[in-house]
């Protein structure tokens, strides 16, 4: 799980250097006209090493470390060393880019944090294991059902347009995360119904 805690630790020193350095916040966050006109396209993948505060970095790094391991040693074995890195990268770009057409004419809106790559690290794992049993705010729950959730939710709050977070986002890191698998090994496909066929609560 090395690359996991690289991408882990490299995410946690830039956030807490951003907390207290509004410039580098500024520099490494999504804003759509920095990409647009200025052509920064960096910050594709960097508004995913900042966070808006330590509980946002916390919850997005545990679920990341847990998570993480497991599909870091999938990915490995399928692509080679680097696997699991691209595939984090891709679901940092992915998550956001419906974000970022949306939103490229607005110079009052910014996105930030990791959430869409750990969405799509989370779905993934839910493809290979979709009975695990996985604590949610301390309610333990099967992975699938927190999927069915997760889903529903993000969905409803995105289109409500409550709150100030991305869901959708979460929504295209989560497809993002299931899609790349089944790329990257369709026999996840059959042995996920295969799974879900026989529950195990």
């Amino acid at each position: 799980m090395l690359i996991t805690l690289i991408i882990i630790a490299i995410t946690c020193i830039v956030s807490f250097m951003a907390f207290k350095n509004g410039r580098l916040m500024n520099d490494l966050i999504l804003w759509p006209p920095a990409i647009s006109r200025q052509r920064e396209y960096h910050r594709l993948v960097t508004y995913g090493l900042v966070h808006a505060d330590f509980n946002h970095l916390l919850f997005n790094m545990i679920t990341l470390f847990f998570f993480g391991q497991q599909m870091e040693r999938f990915y490995t074995m399928a692509m080679g060393t680097f696997g699991f890195v691209l595939f984090y990268i891709g679901a940092l770009v992915v998550s956001i880019l419906p974000t970022y057409f949306q939103n490229r004419g607005n110079p009052n809106y910014r996105s930030l944090g990791a959430s869409g790559a750990v969405s799509a690290v989370l779905f993934s794992f839910i493809m290979l294991a979709p009975w695990s049993r996985i604590i949610v705010f301390v309610l333990p729950m099967p992975a699938i059902v927190y999927a069915v959730l997760y889903t529903a939710y993000s969905i409803y709050m995105d289109r409500s347009g409550r709150g100030n977070v991305n869901h959708n986002a979460h929504l295209w890191g989560a497809a993002y995360g299931v899609a790349f698998t089944l790329l990257v090994d369709p026999q996840v496909l059959s042995s996920f119904l295969g799974q879900l066929s026989h529950p195990r609560f």
